[in-house]
């Protein structure tokens, strides 16, 4: 292991977590929920969104831009729709109440759908779709973020790299696709800054209007490279506008106004799939598409395909039998901010 990593059991993560957001006002509730979920991020191998962002969370604490007492709103209803209001409260806590009152909705109608606006950010989108499965629904996220893509064939970023997820219970193990509409999300990308290494594919344009694999570049001007160029920015274009209208929230244009990203808009889309009554047949014809992705040769000796889930899953037993390993350097900061 690199020496500028550590292995942190599980539990001492989520205990120093807790004590951290209990220094910082959280209620008993909201502390022990933010240590679980940042810890369980960390513990799937999602440091980026995980124990990385603890820092940079608390920040915003500081700052006043995440409230630790606000909570999530209804604010208007239409049968299996809502719209929600985050005021501005804990991403990750905003997004667990939408994302269970979505599968309430799905449970009671079928289909259930709640935009939220004026949230902060949720951190891994996956957490909500994971979530979701283990009730039995089918889910499909979204969210808009802070402008840091171009648009296809411009110099400047007017466009979020806007996660999109979607989750698919299955008893063999769950399938979570969560993905950035960027090559690599920008917390993936300081993950390499932190390890000292370049990425394995062009990330984004340096200053020079080169695509670059050198995170510090691409950090330093946030421009991220779409997921299949013109097709991805097409793409992040209309979630952005999905998430806008739905939510009757804010866009990446006007999040870009701000000095920090907030006040996002996100959906929540739960679908509940045990009405159509034929439960065995949904995992059979699972199976059949996994098993046929799985049965081809690899191009390299020894390697493989996976569904979406699949490795976070052995990333997962993993790290719960050996410790999670996470960049010292974040590790140290995280313990002088409970100091």
């Amino acid at each position: 292991m690199s020496p500028k990593s550590t292995k942190i059991p599980f539990d001492k993560m989520q205990e120093t977590l807790y004590r951290l957001f209990k220094k910082h006002s959280f209620s008993e509730d909201k502390a022990q929920l933010l240590a679980r979920i940042y810890s369980e991020s960390t513990l799937d191998g999602v440091n980026s969104h995980g124990i990385n962002r603890v820092p940079l969370f608390i920040d915003y604490v500081e700052k006043g831009i995440i409230k630790v007492d606000a909570e999530a709103e209804s604010i208007a209803s239409f049968g299996n729709i809502e719209r929600w209001d985050g005021r501005s409260g804990p991403g990750i806590i905003n997004a667990i109440q939408c994302t269970d009152r979505a599968l309430e909705l799905a449970k009671e109608h079928g289909m259930g759908l709640v935009a939220l606006r004026n949230n902060n950010h949720w951190m891994r989108g996956g957490t909500y779709s994971w979530r979701a499965a283990d009730q039995g629904c089918i889910s499909i996220l979204f969210t808009n973020t802070q402008p840091n893509m171009p648009p296809w064939g411009g110099k400047h970023s007017r466009l979020g790299n806007n996660p999109f997820i979607v989750g698919i219970p299955r008893k063999e193990g769950h399938i979570v696709l969560d993905m950035a509409i960027s090559q690599f999300a920008f917390g993936t990308i300081n993950d390499y800054r932190l390890k000292g290494e370049k990425l394995p594919y062009p990330g984004g344009w340096d200053d020079q209007d080169e695509l670059s694999k050198d995170p510090e570049e691409i950090l330093g001007n946030e421009r991220g490279l779409p997921i299949g160029y013109w097709k991805g920015s097409a793409l992040s274009m209309v979630l952005d506008m999905l998430a806008t209208l739905l939510s009757a929230g804010n866009s990446t244009y006007k999040i870009g106004q701000n000095d920090y990203e907030a006040g996002v808009s996100q959906v929540f889309l739960c679908v509940y799939p045990e009405l159509f009554g034929d439960r065995g047949l949904q995992e059979k014809l699972l199976q059949e598409i996994i098993d046929y992705t799985h049965d081809v040769e690899p191009m390299q000796t020894g390697g493989r395909t996976y569904y979406p889930g699949e490795r976070t899953l052995q990333t997962r037993k993993k790290n719960q039998e050996e410790s999670i390993p996470v960049s010292t350097e974040v590790w140290e900061k995280v313990l002088q901010l409970t100091e």
